[in-house]
């Protein structure tokens, strides 16, 4: 069953721009909404806790993509190309907002207020297959962070 860890089920011309994501318009009847957040291939959906003030990230993916859903609070999130040595550019995400991060953008978020999202990613999340996709990179120095 391991096998299933290896085969991708999409390709970059399937992968929506960088930056904010447009959501489908929910479905409302009488009993409330859905709303579609991923209707794509995907291996793992995480629940991630951040507390106010804090840096995640600080890395790229080398084949892995991922999608991050802000249930609530809310980030800066930061990117540019792998190798690049330009100023990250940078995106406020909040509530209700969702950001697609594809492989080789390093990126980083930083925790404007405590927050809980969801990620979506193309990889599997367990331990080793994380570990050996992801390359680490000080995008933002979690030393200097005033929120």
């Amino acid at each position: 069953m391991e096998k299933w860890k290896d085969i991708h089920l999409d390709d970059e011309n399937m992968w929506p721009a960088s930056g904010i994501i447009d959501l489908e318009e929910p479905h409302v009847d009488a009993r409330g909404a859905i709303q579609c957040l991923v209707n794509f291939p995907m291996k793992n959906l995480s629940l991630i806790t951040s507390k106010k003030g804090t840096v995640r990230s600080n890395h790229y993916h080398q084949t892995d993509w991922h999608y991050m859903y802000v249930l609530s609070g809310g980030f800066d999130y930061y990117f540019r190309p792998t190798g690049s040595e330009a100023e990250p550019d940078k995106i406020t995400v909040t509530a209700g907002e969702m950001v697609f991060t594809p492989p080789m953008e390093d990126h980083a978020t930083v925790f404007l207020e405590d927050t809980q999202l969801l990620a979506m990613s193309r990889n599997p999340r367990d331990q080793e297959a994380y570990e050996s996709d992801v390359k680490r990179v000080i995008l933002i120095e979690p030393d200097s962070v005033k929120v």
